[in-house]
């Protein structure tokens, strides 16, 4: 359910330290703005009642197919003496995370309604968001948003107490858009996009590509590191630049990415077509100068590689839906400075007419190999 739906949902509050499932019914909704709700109140086990201070709690919002993951890992990593808050609209994702959470007993897991609880009660809040619109709802608005719940800094000359990190792929101008509404010393806030899809979400081996304020990265990258350590590779963690800088790294990974899907699933299937061993060639590849990372980790022929979305039904990857709007903000990135492309346009065009195929759409990009082959 996305924000700004008008279907009945749940959300999570907390009465003298039990946890309590709230069945919401939506009393208004606004484009780009969270809901107002009224709630009916059943009484749940709770996980981790004590409350902490915010500079021992960390909240995370967001938890879908990436975000998950990450929670998980994050909680893992965090140690029993730091509380994680959880927030999320989907009411299943919060159940399974409390339940895991629950079994595993590696610390505290609270869950909160809204960015303005989250940000109240945590010094760090991370965000991994799926679009503009709901980064612009859980940071900006006016109830219910991280930023109104900024305390005015005891010390005018510092940065603030609060750390706010957004990890999804989003808009350079909704980025900046926050960061530019944050008021003066209240809170650093950097973007930090991932890079590895959901599988490297699950086994931890995300990339980061973090854009900080220059001058005070030599503080705070350290301590983003921290946190992102619990969710990826430590040695794939990277400084881009300014606040900004993150997703555009980001972004232009992700246009040569869909390009490189689209490129090695045609040589691949040229292969197949010519009868020829598509593990062997595979290797060839591999071993020559046509490798990249669609044909070495995530190869779109089923049965070359095991523990990939081809050997799947190309369920569980990145879908062709998102790679396809990746790659469209790449293109409008490269309008932006004025970068010439050629290979972009034909490549929209092909997971377009993929996606418009019920076989397909919804599946890991590198489906465009199956839709190349079935032709």
């Amino acid at each position: 359910m996305s924000i700004g739906s008008r279907c009945f949902s749940w959300c999570w509050c907390r009465v003298h330290g039990d946890l309590l499932r709230t069945s919401l019914k939506p009393l208004h909704s606004r484009p780009e703005h969270h809901l107002v709700w009224r709630a009916n109140i059943i009484i749940l086990p709770a996980s981790g009642s004590a409350m902490s201070s915010p500079k021992d709690t960390v909240a995370f919002i967001g938890l879908g197919v990436m975000g998950y993951s990450m929670a998980r890992n994050l909680r893992a990593g965090l140690g029993s003496d730091k509380t994680l808050l959880i927030c999320d609209v989907n009411t299943d994702a919060l159940e399974r995370f409390m339940a895991e959470v629950s079994v595993s007993g590696r610390g505290p897991v609270r869950i909160v309604q809204n960015g303005f609880e989250a940000a109240k009660q945590a010094d760090t809040v991370i965000t991994m968001l799926p679009n503009s619109s709901s980064v612009l709802a859980v940071y900006l608005d006016a109830s219910t948003g991280i930023l109104p719940a900024l305390p005015e800094p005891l010390d005018h000359n510092a940065c603030g107490s609060k750390l706010l990190m957004e990890c999804g792929t989003i808009e350079s101008s909704t980025i900046l858009t926050v960061s530019r509404s944050i008021p003066e010393n209240r809170a650093t806030f950097v973007d930090a996009p991932v890079s590895g899809g959901p599988m490297g979400a699950q086994n931890k081996s995300l990339t980061f590509m973090v854009g900080c304020p220059p001058p005070l990265s030599a503080s705070v990258f350290p301590l983003v590191k921290s946190f992102l350590r619990h969710m990826g590779d430590p040695d794939g963690i990277f400084l881009c630049g300014d606040v900004g800088a993150g997703t555009a790294f980001k972004i232009i990974n992700n246009y040569l990415s869909a390009i490189t899907s689209l490129a090695a699933s045609e040589a691949l299937n040229i292969g197949v077509k010519a009868g020829l061993d598509p593990r062997l060639l595979t290797q060839v590849i591999n071993a020559s100068g046509g490798q990249c990372w669609v044909t070495s980790k995530s190869n779109p022929v089923p049965g070359v590689q095991d523990n990939v979305p081809s050997t799947r039904g190309y369920e569980g990857g990145f879908r062709i839906e998102l790679c396809a709007k990746v790659l469209g903000m790449g293109s409008k990135l490269a309008r932006d400075v004025g970068a010439r492309t050629v290979l972009d346009r034909p490549t929209l065009n092909a997971f377009s007419e993929a996606m418009e195929d019920e076989r397909y759409k919804g599946k890991d990009a590198r489906v465009v190999f199956k839709w190349l082959n079935d032709q």
